[in-house]
């Protein structure tokens, strides 16, 4: 996106009217005004809830209810800032869905006149300060983020609409990036293969929990357990995504430690810098790859191998849903009153204000035990 050179520009009540009627989402804030058009699909209230906003003034809407907008979503705001209102144009929504504004003193002659002005507004008319911030954005971010010391941590939690640059190299740059379905295609045929294997291993008969310490007293493992098996896999998948999150994810690096705080960075800080890289969303596969050798090799030693290959491809499978949420939550848009409505609300919630709770991403049922949750907003009755 390009950045304006120029100061802000003056819009007339008209000509946003008209914008919005051509299907551009443009609001107000106190006469400062801001182009939500390429914003409306990700917004964590749904798209509908912005489309009607559109062309009305929200200064209000951010304190709520339902929702009180934190810091973080107000400075968001602000990166799609394209210009003023200009002074004397009074704004009255229109009652009803359409979310447009009738202004004093216009006619529909001069709404079709603002229609067919052929000027665009800049989209986020200022994304980073460049001048201001503590890093150089036109270099690669992962060497640098290291010197911003006590900084660190406030600066990477305070998110932008903007792609990140890590590498130099742009081998390693590609490598770092992973489109959503790489992962479905990479990871799914491995989880049906092996799911065969495990079940027809299983249909043997050979297979037997304690095995190791007895042989009176072991249990066998039925080719029938093996989709309960398959599901505790799933389970225990929730559970190590909550850890993973929680105590890799969000450690916070000494302030001191140039390589943890880059190493912070380059597993999950970039991701909460920039929350909506759809090129960083989920997790590539040849990284993936080793952590995911590296629990296969755990439950090898913990379990009769066939036991342990069917817990393994349980929770592989629950790590690929994972992943597939994950996009969702950032780039899907979820009919409101849906289970995964809910969990996109709830994860925004997390990026954005909550960055020290909410750790659950496919399900919130670990953040009840681990005292995690993140509240609920209340509002005190008007008289």
């Amino acid at each position: 996106r390009a950045m304006a050179t120029a100061g802000p520009r003056s819009f007339s009540a008209a000509e946003v009217r008209a914008r919005c009627a051509q299907g551009a989402c443009l609001v107000s804030c106190h006469r400062r005004l801001y182009d939500l058009s390429g914003f409306v699909r990700l917004h964590p209230g749904g798209e509908q809830l912005l489309r009607r906003r559109a062309g009305t003034d929200v200064s209000a809407a951010l304190d709520g209810p339902p929702h009180r907008h934190s810091a973080n979503a107000r400075r968001w705001l602000e990166q799609y800032y394209v210009g003023e209102i200009e002074p004397g144009d009074e704004q009255v929504p229109l009652q009803g869905r359409t979310g447009t504004w009738v202004s004093t003193g216009l006619d529909e002659k001069e709404v079709v006149a603002a229609a067919q002005t052929p000027e665009q507004t800049d989209l986020c008319y200022k994304t980073v300060d460049v001048e201001k911030d503590l890093v150089d954005w036109q270099k690669p971010l992962l060497w640098q983020v290291g010197y911003l010391g006590e900084k660190y941590d406030e600066w990477v939690h305070q998110p932008v609409d903007r792609p990140i640059r890590l590498f130099h190299s742009d081998f390693f740059e590609f490598l770092s990036k992973t489109a959503w379905y790489v992962v479905f295609m990479v990871w799914t045929p491995v989880v049906l293969y092996l799911s065969w294997v495990s079940y027809t291993s299983l249909a043997q008969g050979n297979t037997r929990l304690f095995s190791s310490f007895t042989t009176e007293y072991s249990i066998p493992i039925h080719k029938y357990y093996f989709p309960f098996i398959f599901l505790l896999g799933m389970i225990l998948w929730t559970l190590l995504e909550y850890l993973i999150h929680r105590f890799v994810f969000h450690m916070k690096p000494p302030a001191s430690n140039y390589y943890l705080i880059t190493l912070h960075f380059l597993l999950h800080g970039q991701h909460h810098k920039s929350p909506f890289d759809s090129s960083r969303l989920v997790f590539p596969p040849v990284p993936a790859s080793l952590v995911i050798g590296f629990f296969y090799g755990v439950l090898r030693l913990l379990l009769p191998e066939m036991l342990g290959l069917s817990v393994f491809v349980g929770g592989l499978c629950g790590y690929v849903i994972y992943d597939m949420m994950h996009y969702y939550l950032h780039y899907g848009s979820p009919r409101k009153g849906t289970y995964l409505y809910g969990l996109k609300a709830y994860h925004v919630k997390h990026h954005f204000e909550h960055q020290k709770s909410g750790f659950g991403i496919s399900t919130r049922f670990w953040d009840y035990p681990f005292r995690t949750l993140i509240p609920e907003e209340t509002f005190k009755k008007e008289d």
